[in-house]
């Protein structure tokens, strides 16, 4: 919902120079219409003077201060903000800030706490929050205080996602994702079809935002995650949801066979959340790896917000052009379950970080006015960054122990936020060059590409619980007989 939210704000309407005593008329229009550049406005002689051509010196210019605006209920009319181009992404890099800050919280504190609780918290706080900018009157807020309203939200994917992978083997694990992936991509063709059919970006706030007291309902349909009980202690609960699935799935198993269940190798709730940090974190294996997923977020974030923000560049509807580069997600998800299982993870994501650079990096040189070959380079660029982006929400999550899940998975994605931050910056680069933002994201991507070599493989592993199975991960070694005071 981010995604397309944030264009309905960031997109750019057609404004011109607002001509005193003129009002919404021909002679205004064709005034605009002879510049090139609508911050500026011929000079008027007299201002207090009638709308006639000899009151307006062609010779001079002058910078403008009132607009028209085509669009006279859209946000950047709502607001004013005229000429003021870095206003416009400012709004998408302050919203940056505020999802990286809110996943600092949140992460270990679903790793202390619940996720599942969190999850619910965090969908139904920010439909109350966005439900409620949506009725505020422009005098009661100004575009400095919407702008504050963005350190308020977080997204709740993260969390959904980290519940998800630890429910399913680790061989449904590629099905899991392309199903998430898959999931993603309609959802955001529907947002483009709900954003063209419901242009005043306040009722689409309402439209889109109103679902989300679904979530509520969670608390009678989901279940926690029973690894994530175990690790923490929690066996009575873990084992009370064991019992209801074996009754729905009709499974024959013992009530003695469940009261067996053990956990020895595991932490009992004894070892703080605090004091396996601290251990992650003086493992240099575990250090270097996190290094090697903040560099991948940081590429993978880049290249999806430059590649969405600038879709709506592309010539045409850009309703259409956004729905286009959504849409090209769907067959790179169901191309994820066939390469996950045949190649693992590494050499996906190695080739598909390259074909990115490849494509992207082509883009930049192809001249104007090329728009087949220019659009084809960019829903492959678009198609084979969608891959490299799922598995790296995969591959995170694979790497770290389950106590910490959370809490690594969201430091790796809260500091790849920086990415998202500077990524709305990168249409005012075209200014100096049509082809830099392409450009950077093929660089970016190439060497990303060529960085994740050195990160080990983890198709073959269960979800490591500890920090020492953590740190075997993608290795041949296997440790069953793990002391607690080792993680």
């Amino acid at each position: 919902m981010n995604l397309i939210n944030l264009l309905k704000r960031y997109g750019v309407t057609g404004i011109r120079c607002k001509y005193p005593n003129c009002g919404d008329t021909n002679l205004e229009k064709n005034f605009s219409s002879t510049l090139d550049d609508s911050c500026y406005r011929y000079f008027i002689i007299d201002e207090n003077s009638s709308c006639i051509d000899s009151n307006i010196d062609k010779n001079k210019l002058e910078e403008c201060t009132e607009f028209v605006y085509d669009e006279k209920d859209s946000f950047h009319a709502e607001f004013n903000l005229g000429c003021q181009d870095w206003k416009r992404p400012f709004v998408a890099s302050v919203h940056s800030f505020g999802y990286m800050a809110g996943l600092l919280i949140i992460g270990p504190l679903a790793d202390k706490y619940f996720i599942l609780l969190f999850i619910i918290i965090k969908a139904v706080g920010c439909d109350v929050t966005e439900g409620s900018l949506s009725r505020i009157r422009q005098k009661e807020c100004d575009y400095s205080d919407w702008n504050n309203s963005w350190y308020h939200r977080n997204g709740k994917k993260p969390s959904t996602f980290l519940l998800g992978v630890e429910m399913v083997t680790k061989e449904n694990r590629a099905a899991f994702i392309t199903i998430m992936t898959a999931t993603t991509s309609l959802s955001g063709v529907l947002m483009a079809i709900i954003a063209w059919i419901v242009p005043y970006w306040r009722h689409f706030l309402r439209v889109i935002y109103a679902p989300c007291l679904l979530f509520l309902l969670y608390i009678f349909l989901l279940d926690e995650s029973i690894r994530w009980l175990l690790i923490t202690g929690r066996k009575n609960e873990a084992k009370n949801i064991i019992r209801e699935a074996t009754k729905m799935n009709k499974v024959d198993i013992t009530e003695a066979e469940i009261d067996n269940i053990s956990y020895v190798k595991r932490t009992e709730g004894d070892i703080g959340l605090l004091k396996v940090l601290k251990v992650t974190f003086s493992s240099r294996k575990l250090v270097a790896r996190i290094g090697g997923c903040v560099c991948m977020w940081i590429v993978t974030l880049f290249n999806k917000y430059v590649l969405i923000l600038n879709s709506v560049e592309l010539e045409g509807n850009k309703y259409i052009n956004y729905g286009l580069t959504q849409i090209s997600e769907l067959p790179a998800s169901f191309l994820l379950v066939f390469i996950l299982n045949k190649f693992k993870r590494r050499i996906p994501l190695t080739v598909s970080f390259l074909l990115t650079g490849v494509f992207c990096g082509a883009r930049a040189f192809v001249p104007k006015g090329h728009i087949v070959l220019s659009t084809f380079l960019f829903l492959v660029g678009k198609f084979m960054a969608a891959i490299s982006s799922a598995i790296v929400y995969l591959y995170t999550a694979e790497l770290f122990p389950t106590q910490t899940r959370s809490t690594m998975h969201s430091l790796c994605s809260s500091i790849g936020r920086t990415a998202t931050i500077l990524a709305p910056q990168t249409p005012l680069l075209m200014r100096y060059w049509y082809g830099l933002p392409s450009l950077l994201v093929g660089v970016l991507s190439l060497v990303t590409g060529l960085l994740v070599l050195m990160m080990p493989d983890t198709a073959e592993d269960v979800l490591p619980d500890t920090v020492f199975e953590a740190e075997n991960v993608g290795s041949k070694e296997t440790n069953k007989d793990i002391e607690v005071t080792k993680f």
